[in-house]
């Protein structure tokens, strides 16, 4: 299984740089449709051994999202027959296959996470409607980055709060208003943060990774 996993690397790496700072993970202009088709090929497959070196049962689908490209959704049964149910983007894989050493553990990892949960967790019914979408948002997204965020850093007063941006549209905006010379806050599209949501992914640690990298560049850590 470990020299499966490091033959599928060696494919990813080959063809991912071409793809892996485009912003969406759609097929970049220059790539030939023959590669792209096998960078998909080999980060979904390198999915599928990654994970079956811990579970026995995975099964896994590819969804094509207009805004972010490819995702990769994988489904684990465990023990009892319950089944638990995430997804990944393209360029997050290609990064974990290209610099991590044991990417495996990554993504074994939220398969372990929601699994603490018995009785199964698929993904979420997906909205029918802008306005069941935005219910879900108000209610659930928001609410949770939130509470999240100010639960991290507490008892540091920190701003989080809903904001607009000329590029991105609607965002959520995270930070310091201590720190006052340079940047001190980060901004996440809210659909971008949905769309972890509706993968069963945390969409408060986008926030807190752009958080604790404002601290870092600060010297606050």
């Amino acid at each position: 299984m470990n020299n499966e996993n490091e033959t599928v690397n060696e494919t990813v790496n080959e063809t991912a740089n071409e793809a892996v700072n485009e912003e969406t993970g759609n097929n970049p202009s220059g790539m030939t449709e023959e590669k792209w088709n096998e960078l998909i090929k080999a980060v979904h497959h390198n999915g599928m051994v990654a994970l079956r070196m811990y579970f026995k049962e995975v099964q896994s689908q590819i969804i094509n999202l207009a805004a972010f490209g490819p995702v990769f959704v994988y489904h684990v049964k465990d023990e009892a027959g319950d089944v638990y149910s995430t997804g990944f983007f393209l360029r997050e894989l290609v990064n974990r296959f290209q610099a991590d050493k044991n990417p495996e553990v990554w993504v074994s990892s939220f398969f372990h996470e929601l699994m603490k949960t018995k009785g199964g967790q698929p993904l979420p019914k997906q909205p029918e409607s802008e306005e069941e979408a935005k219910a879900v948002i108000d209610n659930q997204v928001i609410p949770l980055c939130i509470k999240t965020v100010e639960e991290e850093f507490a008892p540091e007063k920190v701003h989080a709060g809903l904001a607009w941006n000329e590029e991105h549209g609607p965002v959520f905006e995270a930070g310091f208003p201590a720190i006052t010379d340079g940047n001190n806050v980060c901004a996440i599209p809210l659909q971008l943060l949905f769309t972890h949501f509706q993968l069963n992914r945390d969409p408060s640690e986008l926030l807190l990774t752009g958080m604790y990298n404002i601290r870092k560049q600060h010297g606050m850590e």
